[in-house]
């Protein structure tokens, strides 16, 4: 099928839009190809001095307390639940589902053959619910920013016991958060940090490292946050980490700070979004998925689509050279979802809705408003 080709003043200079993996940053992977890193051991300095970097970036990025530990693995947030199940979470945990993602923590937590089986509060795709507070249970997980269906949600203690970890893979970076409302704030890199996934990193508050370092409980060495922890407090990782990722996740972190830090981020977003949900609030084929403005990721951004078929939209656009817009799969409704990151600029996000707005009509859908 032949495709129609958009007008070159509505072709975004990167037309990357993904939800993740994102946008990588083309200077970051010029200077990730001069670093010298590439195929050096990952416990020499060179190396080694790329995870201090994220850690104190992370320290700093978050404005995080004294006592406040970053922690570094590899297996990204998915290698990451699996280790919470052993060292975070005692007895019982509540889990805070409203799609794919937070659904997947609280399946391996009720697939732990050593713990209880888990508290679930869970919503509606394109909403989300409230944490409720819970006397038998000793670890909250919450989800800053659900990826799959473009929801966030505020960070904020449910009970003054019991641990609370945020899933933040979405979020971290992009979002504001108080350090005080959270006990581990995890996150993968490939959202707002700009790097390819298979690592995760996690600020973990006094609390946290306390529960981590008393664990007595058996777990693979894996999924152990004691070698995590210690690995960590001498920059490195307990085994072979992509160093690449390593070398791309400190220089997005360099580079949001030079830039102002998660305030000057935050601000990116609700550019991004009054963009994008400006568009489909106005646009006679489109609809925000997510009802509620208060709810709506100011890092992806779902989009229902009206009168013109999504798959057909997003395969005109990738042959015209933007990509990565296709909604979450398993959700299966007819839409897109486009990744408002830190390094998505906001002139491209402008070309963006303006080139679907060409697109529509020459596909046989409505005209725009």
């Amino acid at each position: 099928m032949d495709h129609p080709l958009l007008p070159d003043e509505l072709r975004p200079g990167d037309g990357r839009f993904g939800s993740g993996p994102s946008k990588v940053r083309a200077e970051a992977a010029a200077a990730l190809a001069g670093a010298g890193v590439l195929g050096t051991s990952h416990r020499r300095p060179d190396v080694t001095g790329l995870v201090r970097r994220i850690r104190e970036g992370f320290a700093a990025l978050f404005a995080l307390p004294e006592g406040y530990e970053v922690l570094i693995g590899n297996g990204g947030a998915t290698a990451f639940w699996d280790a919470a199940s052993f060292s975070l979470i005692e007895r019982r945990s509540e889990h805070l589902v409203f799609g794919e993602f937070s659904a997947k923590f609280a399946a391996a937590v009720a697939a732990a053959p050593h713990l209880d089986d888990p508290v679930v509060v869970s919503s509606e795709p394109g909403t989300h619910p409230e944490p409720r507070a819970d006397r038998s249970v000793d670890a909250y997980a919450l989800t800053h920013n659900e990826t799959s269906t473009g929801v966030m949600m505020p960070v904020a203690r449910p009970a003054a016991d019991g641990l609370v970890l945020v899933d933040a893979t979405s979020a971290a970076g992009a979002l504001a958060v108080d350090p005080s409302e959270f006990d581990v704030y995890y996150c993968s890199p490939q959202k707002a940090f700009g790097a390819d996934g298979g690592l995760w990193a996690a600020c973990c508050s006094p609390a946290a490292v306390e529960r981590i370092e008393s664990s007595t409980r058996w777990s693979p060495p894996f999924l152990d946050l004691r070698l995590a922890l210690e690995s960590s407090r001498t920059d490195q990782t307990y085994n072979t980490p992509a160093v690449a990722t390593l070398f791309l996740f400190a220089d997005q972190i360099d580079w949001l700070l030079e830039r102002g830090g998660l305030p000057w981020a935050v601000g990116h977003g609700e550019r991004a979004a009054s963009v994008v949900y400006g568009w489909a609030e106005t646009a006679r084929y489109a609809a925000p998925f997510v009802a509620d403005p208060a709810a709506r990721s100011r890092t992806v951004a779902a989009v229902d689509l009206i009168g013109v078929d999504a798959a057909a939209l997003t395969a005109a656009l990738r042959v015209n050279g933007i990509v990565d817009l296709e909604g979450y799969r398993k959700l299966g409704r007819n839409q897109i979802r486009i990744g408002m990151f830190p390094n998505v600029e906001i002139a491209d996000l402008e070309r963006l809705v303006a080139a679907i707005d060409w697109m529509v009509p020459r596909l046989g859908g409505p005209g725009a408003a």
